[in-house]
């Protein structure tokens, strides 16, 4: 398939794909006329691609972690048990984001709920401090 239907099979852009090619993340065979070609198991590279990114890995992570996951269903291949230390890693910074993103999930809800009290002091502190 070319760029644009696997890029609207994944749901991505063809300049994303491209990025990914250029990262080494996909790999398309070439036309005679230049066209890039991908199988069709690129559309599944993809998406873990595209969900490895959203966990906040980057490329050269990803490149890794790749050719480890051989389909949708194996979660990791056999011959990949190095990447274990380097996925519990990942996994612990991306709880630690996850723990800060909360804590602040928790401070705004507070602001939220003291609602007009809270915005009403703010606006009269603001009033107090200018310049007459």
């Amino acid at each position: 398939m070319r760029i644009s239907e696997l890029a609207r099979e994944a749901g991505t852009t063809p300049r994303a794909l491209r990025y990914y090619e250029e990262q080494g993340l996909l790999r398309p065979a070439r036309l005679a006329s230049g066209y890039r070609h991908y199988d069709p198991q690129a559309v599944g590279t993809v998406r873990h691609i595209q969900l490895l990114l959203s966990a906040g890995l980057n490329t050269a992570a990803i490149a890794e972690i790749l050719p480890c996951i051989p389909d949708d269903v194996t979660v990791l291949a056999p011959t990949c048990p190095e990447l274990l230390d380097a996925l519990a890693v990942e996994r612990a910074r991306i709880t630690a984001s996850m723990d800060r993103l909360g804590a602040a999930r928790d401070v705004l809800d507070r602001l939220i709920q003291a609602g007009p009290a809270v915005s009403e002091s703010v606006t009269s502190r603001r009033r107090e401090q200018r310049p007459s």
